[in-house]
């Protein structure tokens, strides 16, 4: 996806938001953008995401896109998995995969309880919840968030997390807006600041894309990690792309089913960032088991020299 040249305004001979903008979103890549409230922060994520149109210049090649607004219209007249499956459908996808999408992700997000619940009866937290799930049922090319993890469950921001992860991994590009400087702080290819109606790179923060390099250039390391039942992602994962996050297998003599069983993290993370990593996990509250650190080659097979490293 390009933008050539690319400007907006409101009104005839109003002011420019945005001017002059040349900007690629390449698959597999995450990008961040900065700038002070009422910089034009949203008006070029409305842009990416095919809500507006540019008052000048070119966007070409967009791939189909999801959006997650900074506001969720819950006056609408569904149920949050009619909301769901409407969307779903509009995505594209038939009748019985939009529904069966629409119940994953409410599970995902914890929000199945609420399958039922008309839109202008929930809760602000679990309107949100609604919210990134119909961003998310399709699969998008392009997937588009503006504040998405505002207003959402310590739980839930780390189901995000988790789902911004495997959308880049599958080739997919997101684009984010979020007010917390630690959101995904390590993870972007790129972060770009909105300034005085133009986009500019922060010194410091493109590296190659992650659809060419994976997690960073170099030797790689695999984090295999066990946390308590119902753990959330630590909030600085030091560049890992997440491979794997949810219930761990059942050992044998604990509790049945998923609620009463721990929760697996694989990260997959460039050699030079691995200690921080384990320092995050380790010093989590509550803290992370380690159960394995393997260093992998640049064919994802296992290093014999290294092998894996057992850790109790």
């Amino acid at each position: 996806m390009r933008l050539r040249g690319v400007g907006r305004r409101y009104g005839l001979g109003g002011p420019w938001v945005l001017r002059g903008v040349d900007l690629e979103v390449p698959p597999g890549s995450l990008t961040r953008i900065q700038g002070r409230n009422g910089s034009g922060k949203s008006t070029l994520l409305r842009l990416l995401a095919g809500i507006d149109a540019p008052s000048a210049g070119r966007i070409t090649g967009r791939p189909a896109t999801a959006y997650v607004p900074e506001r969720f219209p819950a006056e609408l007249p569904f149920s949050a998995l009619g909301y769901l499956t409407h969307l779903g459908r509009i995505h594209g996808l038939s009748r019985a995969a939009a529904a069966r999408g629409a119940g994953e992700w409410l599970e995902r997000f914890g929000a199945d309880g609420y399958a039922g619940t008309p839109l202008a009866e929930l809760s602000k937290g679990t309107s949100q919840k609604i919210a990134v799930a119909q961003a998310l049922l399709a699969a998008p090319g392009l997937l588009v968030l503006d504040e998405a993890w505002t207003g959402l469950d310590q739980s839930a921001r780390g189901v995000l997390d988790t789902a911004v992860a495997e959308r880049v991994a599958d080739g997919g590009a997101v684009v984010f807006v979020d007010h917390d400087p630690r959101r995904l702080a390590g993870a972007p290819d790129r972060v770009l600041r909105v300034t005085e109606t133009r986009l500019e790179p922060v010194d410091g923060t493109v590296r190659p894309s992650a659809a060419q390099d994976g997690p960073g250039v170099g030797p790689r390391v695999l984090v295999e990690a066990e946390g308590r039942p119902g753990a959330g992602l630590p909030d600085e994962l030091s560049g890992a792309v997440v491979r794997e996050y949810g219930p761990a297998p059942a050992h044998g003599g604990g509790a049945d089913g998923p609620a009463g069983r721990g929760v697996r993290l694989t990260a997959e993370v460039g050699a030079a960032d691995s200690d921080a990593l384990l320092r995050t996990l380790l010093t989590a509250d509550p803290p992370w088991h380690i159960r394995a650190v393997t260093t992998i080659d640049d064919n994802d097979t296992q290093d014999p020299a290294q092998g894996a490293k057992e850790k109790a």
